[in-house]
């Protein structure tokens, strides 16, 4: 008891038993009178009450004192049918229809969240309760779902979780709104409307999967809910709500049903496969159409009509009466569509990503599942619904490299952010918390890249020291397919520099071995030459391992004119500006008002707003973004055309062609707007050109160029 008692309490409190012990001793005179029998039972039985007193006291210390707070969710510990009654008045407000004006800023109230060592929103999860109308009808036909259970139990777990209501950042009902089809609209509103914290919805959070209903079937939840955020499955463009909404994937049941095993990337028995079995009837004639073009590459699957329906009929599809094991069969294509149906957000996005297949995905202004963070390019295929006739040949353009790539990070998405309910939940949660904590969040590389590619010793320059030390030196890059004579050349030039701490050779002859150890130079540095299976040009900027500085020198094997000085001097400037693209030819691009687009100018001229990376200093971060974030297309257009990687690392820099005009304005398309800067800059070293003892000069050795 008395671990509840304050010390003085507790002092009192022995003193009075003492003052007890020693009236009654055996030992000597009482030292005060006998009290009489009335005045003892007196005080035993005020005794008694100030014992009781504080312990009660101290109970009520250590208890919670919200009656919110004291209910902690947890479908373990309480049924739904033991879930208190709530009736709802048929007079009880309806919220609002939803602001789709609302943004973080306006109807997110952020100083709930304060402050946290540990950057991390609290989350309150509403005790559960059975809510129905005045004559006992159920606002729900299905009351809580396996699925929704599943959600709620995974975010009490989490460290998000509080079940303190004063310390929580964001409020989540236990009014499963998952599935619109099971809900009835305005009770559902006006349900949301009595709860305590509602404040018209403001930092509240609803997910849904299943939005609208017959016939038009709307994009987002139509449950008024005034200002709460919305985690939806089916946004459109129209109804999303940029950086406010969180945009989640329709669950698949199978997911967790069905255990398909990863499989290695590669070719697959067919090239495009589609599962789907409610398809609008114009698609699917559009599909027999490319069937009957391109014979046995494609798979065109549909229901079973000879299966009686049930669980074994959901996991089967057929095609001319031959039965197919679902979603088993998506395994043995390389791309698999995925077509709008009566809804934007479809379950078969899951399961086609958890096959490891690539999906295709034609949903016009469909708000892909967390395209707030996720890079789907680097995992899908997006086509426009009126280029379904082009969808063969769009696909067979793309380099087989590429698709085994799209195949691994399609698995990775799935495990990642698909796989449960608790996937989901925590992901968003996170891109909730990411906005609310900007300096905490994840980058885009801890959201888009698999635990193989190593980002933990790469930082953007952006943020280094002001000048990077000197100790590292750089690592130079030399890209070569057959030209020895020049590479060796190059090599010996680039081993007399300083400043260098390793040289890596990237041979892009598949068909030729290199020289062999004995015939290459003598260097006093390590030296390694790098095999490639395919001669890209992007191979020059590909992350290697092996790149330990922050420096890198790309240069090609027919650059023999630079001097060590040169080179030197050029490490020299580029640590002073390690943000930026340090070489020695630059070139221009200029607006031809004719042709109305841009031109690639070769010609010197005073003016620069690009340096070619046939020998140019850059910081390895580069490599990451080129090989893992280039927008759009553009690394495999340069690839097709072996021609203008160059130009690319710029337009990548500069934002963090003939063929030239071509490459500048295909670029330029693609990433939406002009990035390259013309400037007239120049860096040369001190006595450059003065008429001094070449003793006096640090870089003696250094020409015109």
């Amino acid at each position: 008891v008395t671990e509840f008692l304050s010390p003085l309490l507790v002092l009192a409190l022995e003193r009075l038993i003492m003052c007890a012990s020693v009236k009654y001793g055996s030992r000597g005179p009482a030292l005060i009178p006998r009290m009489k029998t009335k005045h003892r039972i007196y005080y035993i039985t005020l005794f008694s009450v100030v014992l009781l007193g504080l312990i009660a006291t101290g109970m009520f210390q250590f208890w919670p004192h919200s009656i919110e707070s004291s209910a902690e969710w947890s479908l373990d510990r309480r049924s739904v049918h033991d879930a208190p009654l709530v009736r709802i008045p048929m007079s009880s407000p309806i919220p609002e229809r939803g602001d789709l004006s609302c943004r973080m800023h306006t109807c997110f109230d952020v100083y709930r969240c304060g402050y946290n060592p540990k950057n991390k929103i609290k989350v309150y999860i509403y005790p559960l309760q059975r809510f129905v109308d005045e004559v006992g009808v159920p606002i729900s036909s299905t009351g809580l779902s396996r699925e929704y259970n599943d959600l709620l139990s995974a975010i009490s777990d989490s460290d998000f979780y509080t079940d303190d209501v004063s310390r929580a950042c964001l409020f989540i009902p236990s009014i499963d709104v998952l599935n619109q089809n099971s809900l009835r609209i305005r009770e559902t509103a006006q349900a949301l409307a009595m709860l305590p914290r509602w404040d018209k919805g403001m930092n509240h959070l609803l997910f849904n999967m299943l939005p609208g209903g017959p016939p038009d079937y709307n994009t987002a939840l139509d449950v008024p809910r005034d200002r709460a955020l919305l985690a939806g499955g089916g946004f459109s463009t129209w109804t999303y709500r940029q950086g406010y909404d969180v945009s989640i994937p329709v669950y698949s049941p199978l997911s967790a049903e069905v255990d398909l095993p990863e499989r290695q990337p590669g070719p697959r028995r067919y090239f495009i496969l589609s599962s789907q079995t409610a398809i609008h009837r114009e698609y699917r004639v559009e599909l027999e159409r490319l069937k009957e073009e391109n014979g046995e590459a494609l798979l065109l699957l549909d229901k079973c009509s000879n299966l009686s329906q049930g669980l074994a009929s959901v996991r089967k599809r057929c095609y001319k009466g031959q039965v197919y094991d679902y979603p088993q069969i998506l395994q043995e294509s390389s791309f698999c569509v995925v077509l709008r149906g009566a809804r934007l957000g479809q379950a078969t996005l899951s399961d086609v990503l958890q096959a490891g297949c690539v999906p295709v995905i034609m949903a016009d202004s469909y708000i892909l599942p967390f395209s707030e963070v996720l890079d789907w390019k680097r995992a899908s295929v997006v086509i426009p619904e009126e280029k379904l006739p082009e969808m063969y040949t769009i696909l067979k353009s793309i380099p087989h490299r590429q698709v085994e790539e799209m195949q691994r990070q399609a698995r990775w998405f799935w495990e990642a952010y698909f796989s449960s309910m608790k996937a989901i939940g925590m992901t968003t949660l996170q891109i909730i918390n990411d906005r609310i904590y900007p300096y905490a969040a994840r980058t885009y590389e801890e959201w888009n890249n698999p635990p193989v590619v190593k980002w933990t010793s790469v930082n953007s320059p952006l943020f280094l020291p002001l000048i990077p030390p000197r100790s590292p030196g750089f690592t130079a890059v030399v890209l070569t397919y057959d030209r020895i004579e020049s590479l060796f050349r190059v090599i010996t030039e680039i081993s007399k520099v300083p400043s260098l701490a390793k040289l890596l050779v990237v041979w892009n002859n598949q068909n030729k071995s290199p020289p062999e150890e004995s015939l290459w130079p003598k260097v006093a540095v390590p030296l390694k030459v790098l095999r490639t299976k395919e001669n890209k040009l992007s191979n020059r900027f590909f992350p290697f391992d092996e790149i330990e500085t922050e420096a890198v020198l790309a240069i090609d094997d027919d650059i023999i004119m630079l001097t060590s000085d040169e080179l030197q001097f050029g490490y020299e400037v580029w640590r002073e500006f390690p943000d930026r693209l340090v070489g020695y030819p630059g070139r221009l691009h200029l607006w031809d008002h004719e042709m109305g687009k841009w031109k690639y100018e070769s010609e010197w001229t005073n003016e620069v707003s690009m340096v070619l990376t046939g020998a140019a200093f850059y910081h390895k971060y580069f490599n990451y973004l080129y090989t893992y974030k280039m927008p759009g297309d553009i690394k495999n257009w340069v690839d097709a055309h072996m021609n203008c990687e160059d130009i690319a690392m710029n337009f990548l820099v500069s934002t963090i062609c003939p063929i030239m005009s071509e490459c500048i304005n295909k670029f330029a398309s693609v990433f939406g707007t002009m990035p390259l800067k013309v400037v007239e800059h120049r860096a040369d070293p001190v006595l450059y050109k003065d008429d001094f003892p070449e003793k006096l000069k640090s870089f003696p050795n250094i020409g015109s160029l």
